[in-house]
């Protein structure tokens, strides 16, 4: 079957009442974007939070009246500019396969690669973690998760147990397994990304004793060799204390998930419990990591 897809661009205020009333022009589906570039990383549980600028993409089917969508939609949001709104025929094609031939293999460092299910490894002696892009946030196509991984492929992780603290996808914990590390404890409060993880896990052959995924509260009282966290810079600064202790004397840590506008406030707060080495970045995105005292 063949589409039709309506774009416009609203305000984060605006998209929920368009979304509403492009289902009530019989949209088969709408879908935000960011208009702007602007990330948005690791919202908590049951939270949605919009880009300050969003496109709203709704498709119909090929027989659809547009004109009179864009009547419908101008008659109950008067308001609203019908020059804005940029209407285009698709063609029919498999549109789960599009989205993931987007996504090809990526190499971090000289043995790492996060190769999808889509392709084959470029590499097939290279350490290779099999992920496809999905709900949870991480697949190495953010600069806070390559800044990750690109760290853990610098580190001698044989036999060490690692903490992955806001796991996301488990693609730090999983990496750092396949690495040589010899387990992984993968914290997030979204049960939606421990079961991403889970998957994840299985997909690379990895079984619940390499890697162990829990909510927070569930994490035995251990220190780990290793601790990772791509997280917010705020929540980051407010663990520093708990990462520290979870954390063994002389263990490694990295930190990610932080702006270069942020970085200062997130080493200071580091800084009392770790030796930190010098911020990487990359573009606007920082990496923090160091030694425990």
């Amino acid at each position: 079957m063949k589409w039709i897809q309506l774009r416009f661009a609203c305000s984060a205020n605006e998209a929920e009442m368009f979304e509403e009333l492009l289902l009530e022009t019989e949209a088969v589906s709408v879908t935000f974007q960011d208009a702007q570039d602007q990330p948005i990383l690791e919202p908590g549980v049951g939270q949605m939070p919009l880009w300050n600028k969003v496109t709203m993409v709704a498709l119909y089917t090929e027989d659809t009246d547009m004109d009179r969508v864009l009547l419908q939609i101008k008659s109950i949001h008067p308001d609203f500019d019908l020059s804005q709104a940029h209407i285009e025929n698709l063609a029919d094609q498999n549109w789960v396969q599009a989205w993931m031939d987007d996504f090809k293999p990526m190499q971090f460092g000289d043995r790492l690669w996060i190769c999808p299910t889509a392709h084959q490894p470029v590499d097939p002696t290279a350490v290779n973690v099999i992920l496809d892009p999905g709900l949870a946030f991480g697949t190495g196509t953010h600069p806070t998760t390559a800044l990750c991984l690109r760290w853990l492929g610098e580190q001698d992780l044989n036999n060490k147990t690692i903490i992955d603290y806001g796991c996301g996808s488990g693609i730090l914990a999983i990496a750092a397994v396949m690495l040589g590390a010899k387990k992984a404890y993968c914290v997030d409060n979204d049960p939606q990304a421990l079961t991403a993880t889970e998957n994840n896990a299985k997909q690379n052959r990895l079984d619940s004793t390499q890697i162990i995924s829990l909510l927070p509260d569930a994490l035995p009282n251990f220190q780990a060799d290793i601790m990772v966290a791509n997280i917010l810079a705020g929540p980051l600064v407010e663990l520093a204390p708990h990462l520290s202790n979870l954390t063994k004397d002389h263990g490694k840590i990295c930190l990610s998930g932080i702006l270069d506008s942020q970085a200062k406030q997130v080493a200071e707060a580091y800084e009392k419990f770790f030796k930190l080495g010098p911020i990487v970045y990359s573009g606007e995105w920082t990496r923090i990591s160091g030694v425990k005292k």
